[in-house]
């Protein structure tokens, strides 16, 4: 097999996410050790080279100064009265040591070596001094490949004394070198140190810094794998403790969201339960009467069962549709647009109207605009009045009032008792004395749903004539004549 990785095998074996940034699939442990190790990587490295440059300044500082000074003391001292241009008899001692060359420069460029050494080039800053243009020259020359620090100050000795003559002195950097060269190894030696302590350091950090977030990681895991949505516990009040406070508060949403979708499914297979049961009684009926056509039913029987199933398949439909409406927290595609609360009113009295009519409705109405959805709107309000039908008596009167964004709905029938006013907006909720009678128990659910929806309220009160009374507030504004 070939030795070459596939360039996109490569990328993610190095930890390339979807935007190409590597670090993406390294661990958080990692991520630590190495921001770590790198930070103080780079502070050492900082620290090391500005050691060095610093001893490096400090010691050619030094030696420059060294130098001067010993070349200002060897031009003013008496030896050189007896200088003669032509001869080597300067003695080393004149400069204060043995461990330099010796020579001087004529402004002419005469050039007169003391000692026996390499010929030490000169050139124009020893030529300025010897003319008198600058005080002194220092400088670093080369002769086969061995570095000089050389210095040149003029004569300055009593008279008599030779005129525009400039001694120079020139030291060797061998030695200097040598202590720079060990210290740059002694300060990389220490460079790598610290870098290898500070990836001890990062991983000490991570793998105790982070225990607490693979214990969570654990939990959490855990909770995965068993959906035991038992709060974790909490300990200290650290950037840690308040994620796990947060998950604890994202486990109770869910552990009530699924709690919710078991009691629909529950309640609603029991709804459906007794529509279904009656619906396959009627049915078998029939097929009773076509297989055995002796034991026919009876006309009106017949009528009366085929009525029964009709009532109860749009007894299951709008079942189907209450569930449908209630299983979604938002509609699948809301159409919001402005409408007129008092519209929507108006034509769910009359819907209501055609359904129940043994009540009387008495409706009085104002404009209240707002925006919303037409149908959910009206949907709730039709809910609302076909509550008030269902539990008004033969020719009682169902009262509906809207006014400043509030809606009112009063009945003529028994009320409900204060301790069940809260309960009625749950789903699939039914007063004891309701059982017997038709519906689902979904119908002011759904009611308080999209009043919400809506950023509105709906509460249960006695009306004035001790029956129900249904109010909802949206907010909303009058609407002007002519607007």
């Amino acid at each position: 097999m070939s030795g070459f990785v596939p360039l996109t095998a490569r990328s993610m074996t190095l930890g390339q996410g979807p935007d190409g940034r590597w670090h993406y699939r390294r661990s958080l442990a990692s991520r630590v050790i190495l921001l770590t190790t790198m930070a103080v990587g780079i502070t050492a490295a900082v620290i090391a080279v500005g050691a060095y440059f610093t001893a490096r300044m400090q010691m050619q500082d030094s030696l420059d100064h060294s130098l001067l000074q010993r070349a200002k003391a060897a031009a003013a001292t008496n030896v050189l009265l007896d200088l003669n241009l032509n001869a080597n008899r300067v003695p080393s001692w004149a400069v204060g040591a043995g461990d330099v060359r010796i020579g001087y420069v004529h402004v002419d460029g005469d050039v007169v070596s003391i000692d026996t050494g390499p010929e030490i080039p000169l050139g124009s800053s020893e030529l300025e001094v010897a003319g008198g243009s600058q005080p002194y020259s220092i400088r670093t020359v080369t002769v086969d490949g061995e570095r000089f620090r050389v210095a040149s100050v003029p004569l300055t000795g009593p008279e008599p004394r030779p005129d525009n003559v400039a001694l120079v002195i020139a030291q060797s950097l061998e030695d200097q070198d040598r202590i720079l060269a060990r210290l740059g190894w002694v300060t990389l030696a220490f460079g790598m140190a610290g870098v290898l302590v500070a990836a001890a350091a990062g991983w000490a950090v991570a793998s105790n810094g982070l225990r607490p977030v693979r214990k969570l990681t654990t939990s959490v895991e855990e909770i995965a794998r068993t959906e035991d949505f038992t709060p974790l516990p909490v300990e200290g009040d650290d950037e840690v403790a308040r994620l796990a406070t947060a998950f604890n508060q994202m486990l109770t949403t869910l552990d009530a969201t699924r709690t919710r979708q078991r009691q629909l499914v529950a309640d609603a297979g029991h709804e459906l339960r007794t529509p279904l049961t009656s619906l396959r009684t009627n049915i078998d009926l029939l097929t009773m009467e076509v297989d055995a056509p002796d034991a026919a039913l009876p006309a009106d029987a017949r009528r009366e069962v085929l009525e029964d199933v009709r009532a109860q398949i749009e007894e299951l439909t709008t079942l189907i549709g209450d569930l449908t409406e209630l299983a979604r927290e938002a509609p699948a595609v809301p159409l919001v647009e402005p409408v007129d609360l008092a519209e929507i009113v108006d034509h769910a009295v009359q819907r209501v109207r055609r359904r129940a009519p043994g009540l009387t409705f008495e409706v009085f109405t104002r404009p209240w605009r707002l925006t919303g959805e037409a149908a959910a709107l009206e949907r709730a309000v039709t809910n609302m009045l076909d509550n008030a039908a269902k539990w008004s008596p033969e020719g009682g009167k169902v009262t509906v009032r809207l006014s400043d964004g509030v809606l009112t709905v009063d009945d003529q029938g028994p009320g409900i008792a204060e301790a069940h006013r809260e309960l009625v907006f749950d789903r699939f909720w039914r007063a004891p004395d309701s059982r017997t009678m038709p519906g689902s128990g979904l119908g002011l659910s759904i009611v308080r749903q999209v009043v919400e929806r809506h950023a509105g309220t709906v509460q249960v009160t006695e009306s004035a004539g001790g029956g129900t009374r249904l109010v909802m507030r949206l907010p909303g504004e009058e609407r002007v004549s002519g607007g």
